[in-house]
């Protein structure tokens, strides 16, 4: 199932086609897959070098990846446990010499983002998650103080959507959509929109 974006201006294919789905196939990820994810992260932009992200990584069939989906909140728990992998991203807060980093979530942000390209460009797909238990989540994974929890994600291969619940298989169908220009591309102050070209080059 493809739901491609309609682009105005042209942008890369693999960012056209990303998007979040809920059904997945019980197909395993491969290892060599796996860290490609994670290389993509690793490699990822950092303020100051920090790379503050880690990631706990659980595979269908093991303790911790039901743990994981213990701890899933809403509409989460109904289809997730499908998928063959979970990850936990953690933020760390601080920088090496103790001080604050304010720019810790952003960058694990950043990490997932290049980690979900990758995984596009693998055949894989990838939805985010901010619905889970997150002082569940530090208790059961053992994480310290200084360090927070923030997203759970879900990667693999797109399954049918006969694996849903009825009312996610029509959330699944339904058109992706985005903010107009107007509403976040601003120039010489806030809410003041960008000039857009009057004839835009199509990207679909």
């Amino acid at each position: 199932m493809r739901k491609t974006a309609t682009s105005e201006f042209p942008i890369l294919d693999v960012l056209k086609e990303r998007w979040s789905p809920r059904a997945y196939d019980s197909q395993p990820v491969e290892d060599e897959k796996i860290w490609s994810l994670l290389e993509a992260a690793r490699w990822s932009p950092s303020g100051g070098n920090a790379q503050p992200w880690s990631f706990i990584v659980t595979r269908k069939g093991d303790a911790t990846f039901d743990k994981l989906v213990d701890i899933l909140s809403g509409n989460n728990k109904k289809w997730a446990g499908n998928a063959p992998l979970l990850i936990l991203s953690v933020a760390k807060l601080t920088r090496a010499d103790g001080s604050p980093n304010p720019y810790a979530y952003y960058d694990v942000g950043q990490a997932v983002a290049h980690m979900s390209i990758q995984a596009e460009s693998a055949g894989l797909r990838v939805h985010q998650m901010a619905g889970f238990d997150s002082q569940q989540a530090r208790t059961l994974f053992e994480i310290p103080t200084g360090y927070d929890p923030i997203t759970v994600v879900a990667i693999g291969y797109f399954g049918g959507l006969d694996k849903l619940p009825e009312d996610l298989q029509q959330r699944e169908t339904v058109d992706r959509s985005r903010k107009t220009w107007n509403e976040f591309a601003f120039e010489g102050k806030f809410g003041q929109p960008l000039t857009k070209p009057e004839a835009a080059s199509s990207g679909s």
